[in-house]
């Protein structure tokens, strides 16, 4: 995997998470445990009851509960909340559903940062249950997605002032690179990318651009799934992370659809 430039903005999510399951639960009475101070039946519908017979049946869906506290986690993440089409490992058990969810992959009652399950990391802990072919067809062989399961909202730092989920991007895509999607921005926060099309600002906040006009509501771009990262234009409101094609636009560019989707006529 090419080693990323600006390692310094990039920390994954350390994340989040409920216990799904049997074979999930764990007993949080210890000392020191995620989440900390937060009342059994937050969670679990058994509340202070909650056993391994009964700890699977919570209140909501495992990731309606982790966005409580970790804002916006599963929003650039990998996908979860859904049934895969392949067989996962043991050491990664899905819910009671047979659905992959956040406890997939991170214990909701440990200890240890970042709550990852197993001793795999990185490309070691996709290809868990991705084999190197999924990577291979990608534009960049999978090098943007190995680093974490989720895009950092909280944690990225930089003195540059773009926003944060286009920091990680950069942490790539700036400059040189293998894949063809080298970018570069200026001092006004104009990214340009190699191939010359599309130039546009990131980082700058879309209320503050709407009120000179010409722009739709923030809810129109929510009805087109366009992200804005912490309220900012960012390079996740045009292009799709967590997928096989990544970097793909959410809205094809065909007659300025893309364009359109925020710019009025």
């Amino acid at each position: 995997m090419r080693a990323c430039r600006w390692r310094w903005i990039i920390a994954g999510l350390g994340a989040a998470l409920l216990c799904a399951g049997p074979p999930l639960f764990a007993a949080a009475g210890g000392t020191n445990a995620h989440p900390s101070g937060i009342d059994c039946g937050a969670c679990h519908l058994a509340g202070s009851e909650a056993a391994r017979g009964q700890a699977s049946k919570l209140v909501a869906s495992q990731e309606s509960l982790c966005v409580s506290c970790h804002k916006r986690a599963v929003e650039l993440s990998h996908p979860s909340g859904f049934a895969p089409r392949r067989s996962l490992p043991a050491e990664y058990p899905l819910d009671w559903k047979a659905e992959l969810t956040c406890s997939t992959c991170h214990l909701a009652h440990g200890r240890e940062p970042g709550l990852l399950r197993g001793k795999r990391r990185a490309r070691d802990l996709c290809l868990a249950c991705h084999d190197q072919a999924f990577f291979g067809g990608m534009k960049d062989a999978g090098s943007s997605l190995v680093i974490s399961g989720h895009i950092d909202v909280g944690h990225a730092r930089g003195t540059i002032d773009i926003d944060r989920h286009s920091l990680h991007c950069l942490g790539c895509h700036a400059g040189s690179h293998s894949g063809g999607g080298s970018v570069s921005v200026n001092r006004a926060g104009v990214m340009r990318h190699s191939s010359g099309s599309a130039p546009h600002p990131i980082g700058i906040s879309y209320r503050d651009a709407s009120r000179k006009g010409g722009l739709r509501s923030e809810f129109e771009l929510a009805q087109k799934k366009i992200v804005l990262s912490d309220g900012r234009i960012s390079c996740v409101s045009c292009h799709e992370v967590y997928k096989k094609d990544h970097g793909r636009l959410v809205v094809p560019m065909a007659r300025s659809e893309l364009c359109l989707s925020c710019h009025a006529k």
